[in-house]
């Protein structure tokens, strides 16, 4: 009976392992009738949801991002799994959680063998080509699967000319120029060449607007005399840290704090002009690409994707930078542009992410997603063709000792509610209506009437965690400095929350 039993669970994990085996290979399903769609994505870094003009940004001019989303296009409820560099990217190419492609800071390379989606379009006769930033652990910028042409340069790069360069191709390049220019003149260089009965996938990864913010020559100072207005939550005060963790008002006399940035006196509000500045460049460089595809004539047969691989805290709750699960670090500029498939002027308020990129990519293609991607395609979305679409989205960021100031956290995001709960840590858990409350300053997790809503998401969190196999906590050997230092002239440690307290 036994030795019934012990055969017949071989047997099992043969299959599973098969059929995992299976999954993991380069094997896909066609879409009956399809046409391969010719696709450039454009990736920025650090980019919030709310910098692009058309948004009503008080000072910021993006004409090119403004044509995309009046020719297509405006996802705005669009955001990432992991707000953090790697995690994100490697969820874009893989359509996982950062739980499942294991990529969960930006110290440690992405497991070997791990399929990246443009390895299917290569497969099937696309041209491809990668350029500007991988920045997908370690500081390696070697040609990675699935791209035929490959421009890159280690870890985040330099905005101006540095000596390490470019890899392009494998081979070590000089640089010649302003980091945003040069990407964009290698992407132009390679449509250029393009065999255009072929199609293609392009692409284009920026350094920009990643901090140290080094705008273009031609841009600096641009913003110099412009009043930038503090957000409504970056005050020390009582009201804007009622019902806050205690965690998030230590963090504001820290590392990503506004009384110690980056363990300096950096200004705030004179950074975030240079960031406005930098993103000039970003913007110049896809009005390049969009004439470079018109000039082509497949402009309005391509469709281009433009995101952020995560937002950035400009003072939101005393904060700087990104990692936590509020809005301006986890929500990102998302649009779509393609004349052919879908009428421009739209705005789509569903929940898109950075895992539906990959899906989505694949059936542009005229591929099924692999039952791996936790991701879903939003390409019958943006088409009116789809009404079912996901209910909640979940976020997950794991500590770093890097970064000992953001504990571990989980979000399930929805249309109207956002949970956030935090692992190995002493503190409180975070409720928001987020259609009456959008900038997070209400926490109603201890008011009774929302008991049963609280109950509900972190049912839906944990049945996602365990729908997608994150029922644990990946862990990796410490790797670079520990930025957990304070100053004395900051705010003191924050108290614990009242409900906490007994007589």
């Amino acid at each position: 009976m036994l030795r019934t039993g012990i055969f017949s669970l071989v047997i099992a994990l043969t299959g599973l392992i098969s059929s995992v085996q299976a999954d993991q290979s380069l094997e896909l399903e066609k879409i009956d009738g399809a046409k391969p769609r010719n696709v450039l994505f454009i990736l920025t870094d650090d980019h919030r949801y709310d910098a692009m003009e058309f948004l009503g940004h008080p000072f910021l001019e993006t004409p090119n991002l403004n044509r995309i989303a009046n020719e297509g296009i405006h996802f705005s409820s669009g955001y990432v799994t992991t707000s953090l560099c790697s995690p994100s990217r490697a969820s874009i190419l893989t359509g996982q959680y950062a739980h499942n492609h294991r990529v969960i800071d930006n110290n440690n390379a992405v497991k070997e063998g791990t399929i990246f989606f443009p390895q299917y379009l290569q497969k099937i006769g696309y041209q491809t080509g990668f350029f500007g930033k991988w920045h997908m652990g370690g500081h390696s910028d070697d040609p990675r699967p699935g791209f035929d042409r490959w421009v890159s340069f280690r870890g985040q790069g330099h905005y101006a000319p540095h000596p390490s360069g470019l890899n392009v191709d494998g081979k070590r390049v000089k640089r010649e120029g302003y980091i945003t220019d040069e990407i964009t003149d290698y992407a132009l260089d390679w449509m250029d060449g393009l065999d255009p009965d072929r199609p293609f996938f392009g692409y284009v990864s920026h350094k920009a607007v990643h901090a140290e913010f080094l705008p273009a020559e031609r841009h600096r100072g641009k913003y110099a005399d412009i009043d930038v207005k503090a957000p409504i939550t970056q005050a020390d005060s009582e009201e804007n840290y009622k019902g806050k963790p205690r965690w998030v008002k230590d963090q504001r006399n820290s590392w990503h704090g506004v009384d110690y940035p980056y363990h300096s006196k950096l200004d705030v509000e004179e950074y975030y002009k240079r960031y406005c500045e930098t993103l000039l460049g970003v913007d110049e460089n896809v009005g390049r690409l969009l004439d470079a595809l018109e000039k082509r004539g497949v402009l309005d047969e391509t469709l281009i994707i433009y995101m952020g691989d995560n937002g950035f805290c400009f003072g939101e709750h005393g904060l700087i930078d990104k990692r936590t699960a509020y809005e301006a670090s986890m929500r990102v500029p998302f649009l779509a542009r393609c004349p052919d498939l879908f009428k421009g002027g739209q705005e789509i308020d569903k929940v898109v992410a950075n895992i539906d990129i990959a899906p989505t990519v694949l059936e542009a293609a005229g591929l099924k997603a692999p039952r791996r991607m936790d991701g879903s395609s939003f390409y019958k979305l943006m088409q009116g063709k789809q009404d079912k679409w996901r209910d909640v989205l979940l976020y997950e960021y794991y500590w770093e000792r890097n970064f000992p100031q953001t504990p571990t956290m989980f979000a399930i995001r929805t249309d109207e509610y956002k949970l956030i709960t935090y692992q190995g840590i002493w503190d409180i858990d975070e409720l928001y209506n987020m259609k009456e409350d959008p900038y997070e300053q209400h926490n109603l997790i201890f008011e009774s009437q929302f008991e049963p809503v609280a109950k509900k998401l972190k049912q839906k969190l944990f049945d996602e965690l365990e729908r997608t196999g994150g029922m644990y906590m990946p862990l990796y050997p410490h790797k670079g400095r520990q930025q957990n230092l304070r100053t004395r002239s900051g705010s003191e440690a924050g108290d614990f929350a009242e409900e906490l307290y007994r007589d």
